[in-house]
């Protein structure tokens, strides 16, 4: 603003204008271009019909199972080549079994020196009266230890794949757990209520009384990990947290292993050396009997029961 001319005659002037446009106060070509919005392209019906019957031109040419040369040559290809590969497959298994020992013959791999011990000298070694659980959890405790870290190795892998690490993502997650099924549907609750209490006591049941039974780690843990899908189907996360989360979870599930693996290491150590262990048998048909197949069985039940949850709550929300 000049001193001779007032702050109005002073905004009229070029000067005004210029050094305002300067500062980048001011767009010269605000207000000053017309500007219109480009209109959306429209194509023709007719080009649209054309352009659809020159793909369908196309695709009757490439997949004419009528008169396509190398679709028919490929079907019939490879029906010939299943036949050949049944036949070849069937051949090798005929042949397979063609040098089986016949039944009854002192050679047959199931006449041997190992299944009459298991069978004769099983309870006297084990304490276990199903002979099956003391061969599973005693001479072959270190094959069973080995597919029960395959059940937490498992675990932990889809774990790192599919387990929510935000907080706020879980949070989410609870809250809509629900949205692909009914909420709060009184007949599956109602079901859930009667039902969930008799498979954990039915599952804890198969569990203690693997040795005396049949049954044992793996089906009773099976049978306690139904009933916790079924609840959480019925009831949903939120409640099911209450009194199994995540740290729950981690908490029996590695404690099992560890019991599990200093139990078994125990076994071994004193058995490779001839040594005698202090666990005692106990009284065969007892409840507290069998030596290490007793805490065993409880270590592989809560494995199996919590690898089974913990599939079902991953596949279904993406956490625990």
């Amino acid at each position: 603003m000049s001193k001779l001319k007032s702050e109005q005659e002073y905004e009229k002037t070029a000067a005004f204008h210029f050094f305002r446009w300067l500062s980048g106060s001011k767009d010269p070509y605000l207000d000053n271009v017309e500007m219109k919005p480009q209109e959306e392209y429209k194509e023709e019906e007719a080009t649209i019909q054309e352009r659809m019957r020159e793909q369908q031109m196309i695709r009757d040419k490439v997949y004419d199972t009528e008169k396509n040369k190398r679709l028919l040559f490929f079907r019939y290809f490879y029906r010939i080549m299943a036949v050949v590969f049944c036949v070849v497959l069937g051949g090798l298994l005929l042949v397979t079994v063609s040098y089986l020992p016949p039944t009854g013959r002192a050679s047959k791999p199931d006449n041997n020196e190992v299944a009459a011990r298991y069978i004769e000298n099983g309870m006297q070694e084990t304490g276990a009266v199903n002979v099956v659980t003391g061969m599973i959890l005693t001479y072959r405790a270190f094959d069973t230890f080995g597919e029960t870290n395959v059940l937490f190795i498992a675990t932990c892998c889809v774990m790192i794949m599919l387990m929510a690490e935000d907080e706020e993502l879980k949070k989410q997650e609870l809250l809509n757990d629900r949205r692909y099924e009914p909420k709060n549907d009184a007949i599956l609750q109602g079901v859930a209520a009667v039902l969930v209490p008799v498979i954990f006591i039915f599952g804890i049941y198969i569990v203690l009384n693997g040795h005396l039974s049949p049954g044992g780690g793996f089906s009773g843990g099976a049978a306690m990990g139904a009933g916790m899908i079924l609840y959480v189907s019925a009831f949903g996360f939120k409640k099911t947290q209450r009194f199994f989360n995540e740290e729950v979870y981690k908490i029996a599930k590695v404690s099992a292993l560890c019991v599990y693996g200093l139990v078994g290491i125990y076994y071994y150590v004193t058995g490779a050396n001839g040594l005698d262990n202090h666990i005692p048998l106990g009284i065969p048909g007892h409840i507290i009997s069998a030596g290490i197949i007793f805490p065993i069985n409880i270590c592989v039940g809560i494995e199996v029961a919590c690898t089974m949850y913990a599939f079902y709550a991953l596949f279904r929300r993406g956490g625990l």
